[in-house]
């Protein structure tokens, strides 16, 4: 199968496509190593809601459930047997492209139970276990960007644990998520792992800044206001990687970098166009940068194979721009510390009631199975 060209395109300027999506059907029907073929996807990312969904439809789960429902297992017990079977084999199939870039590819992330997001002494338990349970290199464990999750990332990462810490909405938590993975690599340097080994990424989510922030002003209602619309998100990740180029620019990560540690990628979650008036490739297209991820749902990796266009660098060209568009956005109104800790909090809840649904989802299978 031959890539597609804009994909491949979008790859040689620096930006790693992952498909944000995984289910068993994929697994066992080859699509997941179709894709990394055919469309240079390069790592996959997983959230409740997408275990959810894929739970929901078919019958790939059917025979696992069974053989759960015999042993008697819990809900919760189950949850973690059926997802981790996924990410495992998962992993397995991206091992060729983790090989070929040296780690820095070919990964796949499973998060930690949202339930625990305040929590940081049991979001680091759990992390460890599911660090073990599908005891893969090429595993990243998701850790939300809470006030708890931020001791719990450095934490894990210190255990030489891989982590791709999800959640992020504002520049404020994003520079505090960089300290906790630079903090996080000194503590694992002391204690002698390898920090070569030890890989992160920054999952800074996009369309929802500006689903929110285009409800609001729509309230404000003013011409000045609704000529903002459809700008905020793109303009905040914009700044979100002149905070990554800064960062790693330090001092403090040089000494890191000497003793062998990669630089944690800024990746770009939540792109699939929320409003039918913006261009659907839009998160795509306006933010390609070298060292970049882009985890993308399939429908918006088809629409940008099938029409996105690729320059070499949408992001750094336009910081002054963005800063000014934030700028804005405060004087039309936009309380953006406000903005992002509602989208933090919807964020945690939206996976907890999708965590929910998938335990449901199981419970009833299990029963059903062992009737």
């Amino acid at each position: 199968m031959s890539a597609n060209e804009n994909l491949a395109g979008l790859s040689a300027a620096g930006v790693s496509v992952w498909l944000d999506d995984i289910s068993r059907e994929r697994l066992e029907t080859g699509n997941l190593k179709d894709l990394i073929a055919g469309s240079s996807v390069a790592g996959v990312t997983s959230n409740p809601s997408i275990f959810a969904a894929a739970l929901a439809k078919g019958s790939g789960y059917d025979e696992q459930i069974a053989d759960l429902a015999v042993r008697k297992v819990s809900v919760d017990e189950a949850a973690r047997a059926i997802t981790t079977f996924d990410i495992r084999w998962a992993a397995d199939v991206l091992a060729p492209v983790f090989a070929t870039t040296g780690g820095q590819d070919g990964r796949v992330s499973i998060e930690v139970d949202p339930r625990l997001a305040h929590e940081t002494q049991a979001t680091i338990a759990e992390a460890k276990a599911l660090w073990w349970a599908v005891d893969r290199p090429n595993t990243m464990i998701k850790i939300p960007a809470t006030r708890a999750g931020l001791p719990a990332i450095t934490a894990t990462i210190a255990a030489g644990i891989s982590v791709n810490v999800t959640l992020i909405f504002s520049l404020e938590r994003y520079r505090e998520v960089m300290d906790a993975y630079m903090a996080g690599l000194e503590s694992a340097k002391a204690a002698g792992h390898d920090l070569s080994q030890i890989r992160s990424v920054a999952s800074f989510f996009v369309s929802r800044v500006d689903s929110e922030i285009d409800k609001r002003l729509d309230g404000v209602g003013t011409d000045e206001a609704l000529a903002l619309k459809g700008k905020a998100a793109i303009a905040n990740a914009r700044l979100a990687y002149q905070e990554f180029e800064n960062a790693f620019a330090s001092p403090r990560w040089e000494a890191l970098a000497a003793a062998g540690a990669v630089p944690q990628r800024p990746l770009w979650a939540s792109t699939s166009v929320k409003s039918p008036d913006y261009r659907d490739v839009m998160y795509v297209e306006d933010l390609i940068a070298p060292g970049t991820v882009n985890t993308m749902p399939e429908g918006t990796m088809k629409d940008f194979a099938d029409h996105g266009e690729v320059e070499a660098d949408t992001v750094r060209p336009f910081y002054a721009e963005a800063a000014a568009l934030m700028l804005d956005l405060e004087r039309v109104g936009i309380d953006y510390a406000d903005v992002v800790q509602v989208l933090e909090d919807e964020g945690v809840e939206k996976f907890i009631v999708s965590w929910k649904q998938l335990l449901d989802q199981i419970e009833s299978k299990l029963s059903e199975s062992g009737e």
